[in-house]
């Protein structure tokens, strides 16, 4: 099976990257396809996503057929479907359910931390991050929230991932633990330490070093700095 993944910039694309990272960490060969992001009308990248998905968002999963599949649970599901034995999901039932839904509650929620701490791998923000975090309660309450889940699920599994070896679940909150890091957020040692365990495996690993050498810079993308 051939796959392709059409992905926008690695800097900013925190949906872009939870596929990509999974599917690298987990050994799923693919193609990828990078769009530089712009949303405006009649931009390259409106124009060529239209050709593979209706919903002009990245990322988008083209299976071998031509298939294409949109929304990061959508291709979770379908990688599974496909790969069952590499580990996408946990193989235990229980822990398999709980992984889903921390993975929708991801997908769904934290929109404080979404909207004031975007991800930026190449920027190093700590001021625009306690800036925030002063005066955000909500922000604060995201970040909460994310530490008990992190904090429940590695208590149930052992680590060293939130159920035991790397699935989908990290990478989900890859760009979170990316957020945490550039923005120097204040967190416990074990939420600081499992954020660091994800940025050094080989998939998120990949995917920074890439995103380091994009060298570019998009306003609409960058609420905290007018330059590089």
């Amino acid at each position: 099976m051939t796959l392709g993944l059409v992905i926008g910039n690695k800097n900013y694309s925190s949906w872009s990257m939870r596929p990509w990272v999974l599917m690298r960490q987990l050994g799923i060969p693919f193609d990828e396809r990078k769009l530089r992001l712009d949303f405006s009308e009649g931009s390259p990248f409106r124009t060529e996503l239209a050709r593979v998905s209706p919903a002009g968002r990245v990322p988008v999963l083209v299976l071998d057929d031509g298939q294409a599949v949109w929304d990061t649970l959508a291709i979770v599901e379908t990688l599974h479907e496909h790969f069952p034995d590499h580990g996408v999901w946990p193989a235990d039932r229980s822990a398999r359910a709980r992984a889903r839904s921390l993975c929708a509650e991801m997908h769904g929620g934290f929109d404080a931390l979404r909207t004031h701490c975007p991800m930026n791998i190449e920027a190093v923000l700590p001021d625009a991050g306690a800036r925030v975090w002063a005066e955000l309660p909500a922000l604060r309450h995201d970040v909460a929230r994310i530490e008990s889940m992190w904090a429940d699920a590695l208590q149930a599994s052992g680590g060293p991932m939130l159920f035991g070896a790397f699935s989908a679940a990290d990478a989900f909150f890859a760009p979170v633990c990316l957020r945490l890091r550039g923005y120097a957020l204040p967190v416990a040692d074990t939420t600081a330490a499992y954020a660091q365990r994800v940025v050094q495996t080989a998939g998120v690993a990949a995917w920074i070093a890439d995103a380091l050498t994009e060298h570019d810079f998009i306003v609409e993308d960058e609420p905290y700095r007018s330059h590089r």
